[in-house]
C-alpha cells in the first residue's frame, strides 16, 4: 500500500487557556491526525529515554524524584525565571522532539495534519510548517480557563502569559485564526470550515507537484 503523506502540516498555536487542546480534540474527531509537541517532549523525558539522562546531566540529580522519574514541577519552577536554564533545557528537547515530530509524519497518511506546538511563535519555529493556525482569546478569557482547568492562582497565569509572546504578534504571523470567544458549537464551525479548506489547499498542492508523464 502506498501512503501518501501529508502536503500540509498545521502548526496549531496560542497562549495559555486559549483553547488549544479542545480545537486539536474537534480535528481529531473528524479523522484529521494531530501531532502534539507537548506530548512528545513528555514522552522523550520519561523513564529510560535519552532525553531524561541529558537533563540530568545538565541540572542534576535534584531533578529526578525519589523513583528515578522526572521531576517536572522542580524543573519546571527551576527554569521559569531562569533564561539561562531554561535555553538549556530547550537546547536539550526541541531538536529531539522535531526530529520525532518529523518521523511521525512521515507515518501519516492523510491530506493534512495538526502539529500543536505552544511556543510556534515564541521560538521562531513557523519555517517547521507550512501554515500558521492562532487559537485566539482574550487575556480575560485565558486567565479564566486556564484557573479553571489548573486550579491555580491568577497570578501564577499572568506571570505565563507576560512570559508568553503577545496577542498581537501571534496575530500577525498567523495564516489562520480560529477565535475562541463563543460556545463549542461557533468552534466546531470554524474547524469544519478550516477543514475543508486545507483539504482543497493540500489537494491543489498535490496536483501542482504531481510529475506530467
Amino acid at each position: 500500500m502506498i501512503t501518501m503523506q501529508p502536503e500540509l502540516r498545521i502548526g496549531l498555536t496560542g497562549g495559555i487557556g486559549s483553547g488549544k487542546s479542545t480545537v486539536c480534540n474537534l480535528f481529531a474527531n473528524i479523522g484529521v491526525p494531530v501531532i502534539d509537541a507537548d506530548e512528545i517532549a513528555h514522552e522523550l523525558a520519561g523513564p529510560g529515554q535519552p532525553a531524561l539522562r541529558l537533563i540530568t546531566e545538565a541540572f542534576g540529580a535534584n531533578v529526578l524524584t525519589g523513583t528515578g522519574e522526572l521531576n517536572r514541577t522542580y524543573l519546571r519552577n527551576l527554569v521559569f525565571n531562569d533564561d539561562a536554564a531554561r535555553a538549556r533545557l530547550e537546547n536539550i528537547l526541541h531538536p529531539l522532539v522535531y526530529k520525532e515530530i518529523e518521523m511521525k509524519t512521515k507515518l501519516l497518511d492523510c491530506p493534512y495534519c495538526i502539529i500543536s506546538i505552544p511556543l510556534l511563535i515564541e521560538k521562531n519555529a513557523q519555517d517547521k510548517v507550512d501554515r500558521v493556525l492562532v487559537i485566539d482569546a482574550t487575556e480575560e478569557q485565558q486567565i479564566f480557563r486556564a484557573c479553571k482547568r489548573d486550579h491555580t492562582e491568577i497570578n501564577n497565569i499572568k506571570s505565563v502569559i507576560q512570559a508568553q509572546t503577545t496577542r498581537a504578534r501571534r496575530l500577525v504571523a498567523a495564516d489562520d485564526i480560529i477565535h475562541n470567544d463563543g460556545d463549542m458549537a461557533s468552534l466546531q464551525r470554524q474547524v469544519i470550515k478550516l477543514h475543508a479548506s486545507y483539504n482543497n489547499m493540500a489537494t491543489d498542492k498535490r496536483v501542482l507537484n504531481t510529475p506530467v508523464s
